[in-house]
């Protein structure tokens, strides 16, 4: 006989939604219930109609979605005291919203039952089993979430464990255990767990099946998920990135993840869905979120397997495995070696080979690797702004003509009595042997550089005028040197299809954000160049070819 299978059973959508700044429009909601159906999740739960409008229209909305793998859930709380179950509004609305699914929660916990529902303890054991056997009689899949039910289990275990048989007199088959606050510890989780289990476990071995709620407080909602598997949990709830309130709850992404690649339990379905898809989801979830990817997330983060250090990037150069924990392309993301004062010439050689650059009899890789030690210990970094490094490599390259020079610039920057700040640059270029002298004004002095420079540049090259600057960061590297300290100045540019990032560094502030900005029109105009020439060769080669054809 086969193993039960560890079902998924995703809550980004209630209550990854209680994160700070995580805030969902009905819109919003639908597009991420369709991307966790589409990817296979085999539960998605869908919010709590009970308690605002928003999560009405969604469940009013999803009557017409056509759905695949995914089942999907309502949330609700078990009925009011003072109320019938057939009677309670939360339990009424939970049913129209005619999912297949219901996941309910009741309280675990004295504290709660006691001093924030103000029932008694009998009350609530009747209120969990008459909203459980509502549900169930109406035929809908009923899963028990049991709230702070390892909070509960240690102040009074024997009632936390009445809670569960409650639910199971009212018909539940599914009993969840919740770390609503996130603070227990893996070994007292798996304790807990244990003996809950034995708790409920009939003499002819049958038992619920149990799932489990974890929060990560403690920083251990994953570990605590994936530890409650290897102890016969069969149902994991979590949210994609971890989303939640507070400091989130265990990450799904972590959680498929770790069950798919470092186990051999099952999952539903097979294999967890398409893990080559799983950093597209993530990121996916996080744009629909507005939340900006973590880039230090596990797995699917951007630095997840990332190579700084000199002795990590020549032995992953030799063997990739030996600094990875798993193929990152199992996740649909990839390796990288960062370019640092850390690493060595393999990271310098690697990542150049990754851009598109061969230095092998064009630029020596050692000497390539000591100059950047040598900027970077003046305070410049190449980890964020690869543009600046791809333009270092072609500037050590035989024949390299820079398409443009600064000769000089000045910056004035005015503010008089009632008069709005002016700032003014005036800036002398050099194009092919000609001197052009251009003065622009701008809402502050790099903005008024910026405006110059293009407006000596664009009669040249007029790509320049697709290119936008959509980001700027200064960062003070020396702050012991108070006013005189070294700035690093980054800036972040696009012409709608590449982004690129560019960087200086100079105890001047204007100094700086001009090299950043140099550095971006000249890759700007290096990389649509060459690719506007492939498109005038190609565009030639096809009129000679006509011109032979006729």
């Amino acid at each position: 006989m086969s193993e039960t299978p560890v079902v998924l059973y995703d809550t980004t959508l209630r209550d990854g939604t209680q994160g700070e700044n995580i805030t969902l429009s009905l819109a919003d909601k639908l597009r991420i219930a369709r991307i966790l159906d589409e990817y296979g999740m085999p539960y998605v739960e869908g919010g709590w109609p009970g308690s605002n409008p928003k999560d009405v229209e969604f469940f009013r909305a999803a009557k017409d979605l056509t759905w695949g793998s995914a089942k999907l859930a309502a949330f609700g709380s078990t009925r009011h005291r003072s109320n019938s179950a057939k009677d309670d509004p939360n339990l009424t609305e939970l049913l129209r919203a005619e999912t297949p699914v219901v996941t309910i929660f009741g309280k675990s916990w004295e504290l709660h039952v006691t001093e924030v529902l103000g029932a008694t303890l009998a009350q609530n054991l009747e209120m969990i089993a008459d909203s459980v056997r509502l549900i169930v009689d109406e035929g809908r899949e009923l899963v028990y979430d049991a709230e702070h039910f390892f909070d509960g289990y240690k102040a009074n275990a024997a009632y936390a464990i009445s809670t569960l048989r409650a639910a199971l007199d009212g018909g539940a088959r599914t009993l969840v255990l919740c770390d609503t606050n996130g603070g227990t510890l893996t070994g007292e989780l798996l304790d807990i767990l244990g003996a809950t289990r034995a708790a409920l476990t009939a003499a002819d071995g049958t038992a619920p099946t149990f799932g489990i709620h974890t929060h990560n407080d403690a920083e251990l909602a994953v570990a605590n998920s994936l530890a409650a598997v290897g102890a016969g949990v069969r149902h994991v709830q979590a949210t994609i990135n971890g989303y939640g309130e507070r400091t989130g709850n265990a990450n799904m992404v972590s959680v498929l993840a770790g069950l798919a690649l470092k186990t051999s339990y099952p999952l539903l379905p097979p294999g967890g869905g398409d893990l080559t898809g799983l950093t597209e989801l993530s990121r996916s979830v996080a744009e629909i979120a507005n939340q900006a990817p973590n880039d230090y997330q596990p797995y699917v983060g951007r630095s997840a397997f990332a190579h700084k250090g000199g002795v990590h990037g020549a032995a992953v150069a030799k063997v990739e495995r030996s600094y990875q924990h798993i193929d990152p392309t199992a996740v649909g993301n990839e390796g990288r070696l960062v370019v640092s004062e850390l690493g060595g010439k393999a990271n310098t050689e690697i990542r150049a080979r990754q851009l598109g650059h061969q230095l092998d009899g064009v630029v020596e890789p050692a000497v390539l690797s000591t100059l950047i030690k040598k900027l970077e210990s003046e305070g410049l970094s190449f980890e964020g702004a690869e543009a600046s490094f791809e333009l270092l490599i072609r500037r050590h390259q035989a024949g390299y003509a820079p398409p443009f020079r600064v000769i000089d610039y000045t910056c004035l920057v005015e503010q008089r009595a009632d008069a709005a700040l002016r700032a003014e640059a005036t800036v002398k270029v050099e194009v092919d042997g000609e001197l052009l002298h251009t003065a622009a004004e701008g809402n502050g002095p790099v903005n008024a550089l910026d405006a110059a420079l293009r407006k000596a540049l664009r009669a040249f090259y007029p790509v320049l005028d697709t290119v936008h600057l959509y980001d700027y960061k200064v960062r003070i590297i020396d702050s012991g040197s108070a006013t005189g300290a070294r700035t690093r100045v980054t800036i972040e540019s696009t012409d709608g299809a590449l982004e690129w990032s560019t960087m200086g560094s100079d105890t001047n502030i204007i100094a700086a954000s001009a090299t950043a900005l140099g550095d971006s029109l000249e890759y700007a105009i290096w990389k649509r160049g060459a690719e506007l020439r492939r498109r005038d060769e190609r565009h030639f080669t096809t009129v000679i070819a006509g011109d032979a054809a006729r």
